[in-house]
């Protein structure tokens, strides 16, 4: 008798418990959402109209005008392309290199993998200052120029740490039946560990792919200058402070819509958002099963 209340009452919590997790999540899942939703409503209702507040998930007059807004300025649609290709070429390379590195400082008959990990770990926690920095760039040559988004973060220290704890929980089994084959260390990285690491690898893809399509400091100091290699992220800053500010570019296109305020900074602004954020978005279904895994096995070592 004792046992069955018991476990009349166990099964009583574990559902109290289910309910609690389940109405948790729901409220996150809200929360975490509802930002967006909000700026989709915004950025697809009428900027007149938005003034008057009270939109919350449904846009509740519907345009297009504040992404003619946006897309009107002539450098947008190639400054996506630049995004799109600094964001290719810069994840590809990064996370093949950061690869190579993380393989070799994983090897126990490397002598000096202490020393190297502890030196980029280093760099993780100090670095010289934008000045510097600025400078180190305008000496290799690489001021107004495509590569100065690549090269200068082609190895992610993080993502480096991530990568190796996958690898050293490999089994070591795989590598010296590769050695007994002659296969050298290139051969075994590039057919057995590159492989094996692919949910890492899928990982780290993500982060640096997040970062690459999102930066666009870098754009304003290095080649801001170079109209033809401004990215996505830059022209629509320029469009958020021209909409602050009322420019002549808003002006131009109310003009010739017949409108005196056809956009508004807020409208301009959820518009922004979603152009900027969706690409990125819609990437990660792709990698989810690959980002958990990824986390999982690479943050502990097997």
């Amino acid at each position: 008798m004792l046992k069955t209340n018991s476990t009349r009452f166990s099964s009583i919590g574990d559902r109290i418990f289910d309910v609690g997790n389940y109405i948790f999540m729901i409220i996150l899942v809200f929360v975490t959402l509802y930002p967006f939703i909000n700026m989709f409503a915004l950025s697809f209702n009428d900027a007149n109209d938005s003034i008057r507040g009270d939109i919350y998930f449904w846009p509740r007059e519907w345009t297009l005008r504040n992404y003619e807004y946006v897309f009107n300025e002539s450098n947008v649609f190639y400054a996506t392309f630049i995004s799109a290709a600094r964001t290719i070429v810069g994840t590809a390379v990064s996370v093949f290199c950061t690869a190579m590195l993380a393989y070799a400082i994983s090897r126990p008959e490397y002598k000096l993998k202490k020393f190297i990990a502890i030196t980029f770990i280093f760099t993780m926690y100090f670095s010289g200052g934008l000045i510097p920095n600025y400078l180190l760039i305008k000496e290799l040559g690489m001021l107004n120029s495509f590569w100065v988004y690549i090269i200068p973060g082609i190895i992610g220290v993080f993502n480096m740490i991530v990568i190796r704890s996958f690898i050293e929980g490999l089994p070591e089994g795989i590598m010296e039946s590769a050695k007994m084959d002659g296969a050298g260390d290139l051969t075994t990285f590039l057919r057995i560990v590159l492989p094996l690491t692919m949910p890492a690898l899928a990982t780290v893809s993500l982060f640096v792919a997040v970062y690459q399509w999102n930066s666009w400091f870098d754009v304003f100091l290095y080649n801001s200058s170079r109209h033809d290699l401004s990215t996505l992220q830059y022209e629509l800053v320029k469009i958020l402070s021209t909409s602050d500010t009322g420019s002549s570019a808003a002006d131009q296109y109310a003009d010739a819509q017949g409108s005196a305020e056809i956009v508004t900074p807020t409208s301009v602004r959820a518009t922004m958002t979603i152009v900027a954020s969706l690409p990125i978005i819609m990437v990660y279904p792709f990698l989810q099963k690959y980002f958990v895994k990824g986390m999982v096995v690479g943050g502990v070592k097997g």
